[in-house]
């Protein structure tokens, strides 16, 4: 293969992550928001849900949490990692409703700029959205009653850093639901080491015991997995996007339905 291959260094990473989902916000069309409504369904969301939310806040980029949204509880506060244009914020805004909070936190400038407007011209108020990493979260110790991510944190270098974190900012029983990539078997190194299989959620996706591993060492307790789902069923061979990069991985239709049988998206739960 000829792709290019993706650096190495935690801080070239995100900067890496950043530059390649501004690219996804400033390069939206009106496709792009059907395309995603339909993957927003596949997810698992709802009719009522992809309605609600703010009309360019859903980028299509995720792998689904709504089983978490629709358990969150009037009057809690609520961090969303790696919130992007806000779509799963929104939601879950609505879900808390007035007496509470959610904070979005993102690290690209272009997804909190658009996440903002769609707040103002929402008027959407018990939401707002902090430039951070994930890795060091802009929130004080135990602030939080729950924290949601949706396939975010397999694109971060540094996944202990991250629970780490979430432990630190929940407050004693809060408890994370997110939705995330892992790996069932190894994938090749020259698709696990190439920039468009990174930005895709693959290329930093863990082994599924390593990942469910780390959050238990982050000092949580009741690791499960509510939900999971391989990444071939909602495959779709005839997005454009998925044919460019198989294009740029020089891979056929039938190796890609074989790495993407590897790959799953699960729905985990941990408790502080």
């Amino acid at each position: 293969m000829t792709q290019e291959r993706r650096p190495q260094a935690p801080d070239q990473v995100r900067a890496m992550v950043s530059e390649g989902y501004a690219r996804v916000v400033e390069a939206r069309g009106a496709e792009d928001a059907q395309r995603a409504r339909e993957m927003g369904a596949r997810l698992g969301y709802s009719e009522d849900q992809l309605d609600a939310a703010p009309e360019g806040a859903n980028l299509g980029v995720g792998c689904g949490n709504p089983t978490a949204i629709d358990t969150l509880q009037p009057g809690e506060t609520v961090v969303d990692l790696g919130s992007g244009a806000g779509f799963d914020a929104f939601l879950a805004a609505r879900q808390v409703g007035p007496t509470g909070r959610v904070v979005g936190v993102d690290m690209t400038d272009a997804m909190l700029e658009k996440a903002r407007e769609n707040a103002q011209n929402a008027g959407i108020e018990n939401v707002e959205f902090r430039k951070g990493q994930i890795e060091a979260l802009p929130l004080e110790d135990e602030s939080v009653d729950a924290i949601i991510s949706n396939c975010v944190i397999n694109l971060s270098p540094e996944k202990d850093r991250v629970y780490g974190e979430a432990w630190r900012v929940l407050r004693p029983g809060g408890r994370i639901m997110v939705s995330d990539i892992v790996l069932d078997r190894p994938l090749p190194a020259a698709v696990l080491d190439s920039i468009d299989a990174y930005l895709g959620c693959v290329g930093g996706a863990s082994l599924r015991g390593e990942y469910l591993e780390t959050i238990a060492k982050a000092g949580f307790s009741e690791v499960r997995v509510d939900r999971e789902a391989r990444f071939a069923q909602a495959l779709d061979l005839d997005d454009p996007r998925i044919r460019e990069l198989m294009e740029r991985l020089e891979i056929s239709e039938d190796e890609a339905k074989h790495y993407a049988d590897a790959i799953v998206s699960l729905h985990v739960f941990a408790r502080k």
